[in-house]
């Protein structure tokens, strides 16, 4: 896959640079590390500026986001509240549980929209919740921009800064991905863990 990346971007500059990241947001499992990297490194040996694929990248990052928030949209609460219905004893949720997710992220969404922006593969996951909550739509929007600028510059400074040790990077961004997931996972079972407790005590 990263020799496709490094293809499309050689070949099509900036519009390689927007689809790319545009597709990762879509599709998580390209991974976006080396496509900023990569794109880092090629402001150092092309015409390509540290600028210009900031930019390509920001506005492909918010386009593929507004694509998740889109489809969390369309499905909604309310249907997912009909899916539950049917299939929540083999699921172990019931409406109310939908419910009080949406009222979390009511509450705490827009600081997870921009700290997951952080984050490798649930940094384009956390779109179809924000739709699927009715989020403020310009408020995703700045926030999602926010996290993804912050993000893409980062690494296209350090894939500039190394130049054809580029790879190097992508290497360190996947024990920062492991680490990160390590972390939400221990996080989520413990939330988990404080819920199956809290329902035991209303029973």
């Amino acid at each position: 896959m990263e020799n496709w990346i490094t293809d499309v971007m050689e070949q099509f500059g900036y519009a390689g640079v927007f689809v790319l990241i545009m597709l990762e947001n879509v599709f998580p499992p390209i991974p976006s590390e080396v496509i900023l990297t990569f794109g880092g490194f090629m402001t150092t040996a092309s015409s390509l500026t540290k600028i210009g694929v900031i930019a390509a990248a920001t506005a492909g990052s918010v386009a593929g986001a507004v694509i998740l928030y889109g489809i969390g949209l369309l499905l909604g609460v309310e249907r997912l509240g009909k899916i539950v219905d049917r299939w929540g004893k083999v699921l172990r949720l019931t409406r109310d549980d939908i419910h009080q997710a949406d009222a979390w992220f009511d509450k705490y969404g827009p600081w997870t929209v921009f700290f997951c922006r952080l984050v490798p593969l649930i940094r384009s996951l956390i779109s179809l919740p924000a739709g699927m909550s009715n989020m403020n739509f310009l408020l995703f929007l700045l926030l999602t921009t926010l996290g993804s600028l912050i993000w893409n510059t980062v690494l296209v400074s350090l894939g500039a800064a190394v130049g054809d040790n580029w790879e190097r990077i992508v290497g360190y961004m996947d024990i920062y991905s492991n680490v990160a997931y390590a972390i939400i996972t221990v996080l989520g079972i413990a939330a988990i863990i404080w819920y199956i407790n809290f329902r035991r005590k209303r029973a």
